[in-house]
């Protein structure tokens, strides 16, 4: 049978459904890193253009399920390739427009339910109430859906409180606790590294087949993978962090971090002890009296000098306690500036078309297009000042303790490798919920014939998929992230590497057991599970909760509903045909 070209169009939904994937899934990966001031929007995007990309093409399924998760079977389509590739047109579509919805209203939902309530909607309309496996289907029946609303977030929320509070009252409520910090890393590095191989081995890696290999092979390869990293952060990592923060040496780059053991010889300039910390600042409002930021570190310069005592701080004030740090507006910035390229006279002469076009258009084509990189996400999750909002966030945040700087800097280099790791896993995993469906209808367009429960796809899907899904972040994924870091409750990147590694560890262990979990409600259930350990109820922005929680109830119904009724329409619509 000849391509099906009459339906070519149908790549563009297809791309909808990747690009809505990355706005609201992937965003959930780096929410925490970035909401913890571990990276930056860029250095975020970054990342995961490289992670998604090289998860997704080098270790990416090279086949899909193509009726999602067993929850209808293939029978109801009767052998019929149009109407197989019409179901999934309308799921992806009516999955798309959901998420599209939700990212734009802020709601964190599960990608994965979206398009499961779109299969269900669309197996209903075409095969009855029948069609659909409603039970729990070992696993893969829609019961799961409903099961996961509980199920995942309280895993995380007990693997991510638990995590924390060792590195609570393990490091950051010594007195000293950088030095705690700098010697727990390795240890930490292990752990991170062994659950960040199991996600790979378990969850991100469904070509490679690793996940069948003997206990005993996997064990090694897990404890190997991990010890591996932990040698690697003693001899590189340690003398890094010593001398950027211990010594205070502010002329040392990031590539000085590949020099590893020969950093121990290395002196800080003479005026080290005089000089501001050399650490970002991770302070996400003004100190209060109780809270300290140098970790009780003594500089230790060539010149033996005695630096700063342990109770004295070395940033600069800010404002008043419990209030926002200062953020500098941009729309100021714009008022005050003046424009270098004015338009005089007639807007059609050749000299002012030759403005509007080099130096109105093309600056705002580029500035519409980075956005969503250039977003002040930190102002947004804070509120504005002197509304309701922003004064429920302060008082949210005054609720958490901040710890030393210094200190917060050990973790947010296990921060990022976290967040990489399982954007490495997603790339390579979860980009099927984009390109599973899209096989399939490429499948049905390109051969006219009926796809199976299975479909290849061609390395071409996994790169498309995967580039639709770095655009969705970088242009509307701070939507979700405003929302799903400070909005809830006080970032920091011992905090926000509790919270990622939780919500790893309860990916893997509900993998190994059949537990139906989502990504995002993992990392939202362990996000309030690490909140909770600041002891107090009031330390977490529960309307913030409570609107997340509503968009995960939702979700079922309405993108269940939408497909089939879209479906039902197209059905059972009058069919034209030329009599001549």
């Amino acid at each position: 049978m000849p391509v099906m070209h009459e339906y070519d169009y149908l790549t563009i939904f297809c791309a909808l459904d990747a690009f809505n994937i990355g706005a609201n899934d992937v965003a959930n990966s780096f929410a925490t890193s970035i909401a913890s001031k571990s990276l930056t929007m860029r250095q975020a995007v970054l990342a995961a253009a490289v992670m998604e990309f090289t998860g997704a093409v080098a270790v990416g399924a090279r086949t899909a399920d193509t009726i999602k998760n067993g929850i209808i079977s293939s029978s109801v389509f009767q052998g019929e390739p149009s109407v197989q590739l019409l179901a999934f047109t309308v799921a992806l579509t009516c999955s798309a427009s959901w998420l599209m919805v939700c990212t734009r209203y802020s709601w964190p939902v599960s990608t994965t339910y979206s398009i499961v309530s779109a299969v269900a909607g669309v197996g209903v309309a075409t095969g009855g109430a029948d069609s659909v496996n409603w039970g729990w289907n070992g696993g893969k029946g829609l019961a799961t859906i409903f099961a996961g609303f509980g199920i995942a977030p309280a895993l995380a929320g007990g693997f991510g409180a638990v995590l924390y509070l060792f590195v609570k009252f393990g490091v950051l409520y010594r007195k000293n606790s950088f030095p705690y910090a700098l010697a727990c890393g390795p240890l930490v590095f292990f752990l991170a590294s062994a659950v960040m191989t199991m996600a790979i081995v378990f969850k991100g890696s469904p070509s490679l087949g690793l996940d069948e290999l003997p206990s005993n092979h996997l064990a090694a390869a897990v404890v190997g993978s991990a010890s591996v990293v932990m040698v690697l952060s003693i001899l590189f990592w340690v003398p890094y962090v010593y001398c950027k923060v211990a010594r205070k040496d502010y002329t040392i780059r990031f590539y000085h971090f590949f020099l590893g053991p020969a950093l121990w010889f290395r002196q800080p300039p003479a005026d080290a002890a005089d000089k501001l910390a050399a650490v970002a600042d991770y302070r996400i409002r003004a100190d209060r009296p109780d809270e300290v930021h140098n970790g009780g570190i003594k500089p230790a310069t060539s010149d033996a000098e005695s630096g700063p005592s342990s109770d004295e701080k070395i940033y600069e004030e800010g404002p008043p306690a419990g209030q926002p740090l200062h953020h500098d507006s941009a729309l100021n910035q714009e008022v005050e500036k003046v424009d270098p390229h004015p338009i005089e006279g007639a807007w059609a002469e050749p000299k002012n078309l030759w403005i509007i076009l080099r130096y109105k258009s093309v600056p705002w084509i580029w500035n519409t297009l980075t956005h969503g990189m250039r977003y002040d996400i930190h102002k947004a999750q804070a509120g504005v000042a002197g509304t309701a909002e922003g004064r429920r966030i302060q008082a949210v945040y005054e609720r958490a303790k901040q710890y030393p700087n210094e200190t917060e800097a050990c973790f947010s280099f296990v921060q990022v490798l976290t967040a990489c790791v399982n954007s490495f896993a997603h790339g390579a995993n979860d980009v099927g919920n984009a390109i599973g469906p899209y096989a399939a209808i490429y499948h049905i367009w390109s051969t006219g014939e009926f796809a199976g429960k299975k479909a290849d796809v061609p390395i071409w899907i996994l790169v498309f998929g995967a580039a639709m899904i770095v655009i969705g972040l970088a242009t509307y994924g701070y939507n979700i992230m405003k929302v799903l870091g400070n909005k809830i409750t006080l970032h920091s990147p011992s905090r926000g590497f509790s919270m990622e590694l939780g919500a790893a560890i309860t990916v893997i262990l509900a993998s190994q057991y059949g537990l139906p979990v989502s990504t995002t409600m993992c990392i939202t259930g362990s996000t309030i599970g690490v909140a909770l350990c600041n002891g107090d109820l009031r330390s977490v922005n529960w309307r913030a909760v409570g609107w997340i929680f509503l968009g995960w109830v939702i979700t079922v119904p309405v993108v269940g509903t939408l497909a089939g009724v879209v479906m039902g329409f197209i059905l059972n619509a009058p069919h034209f045909r030329s009599t001549a």
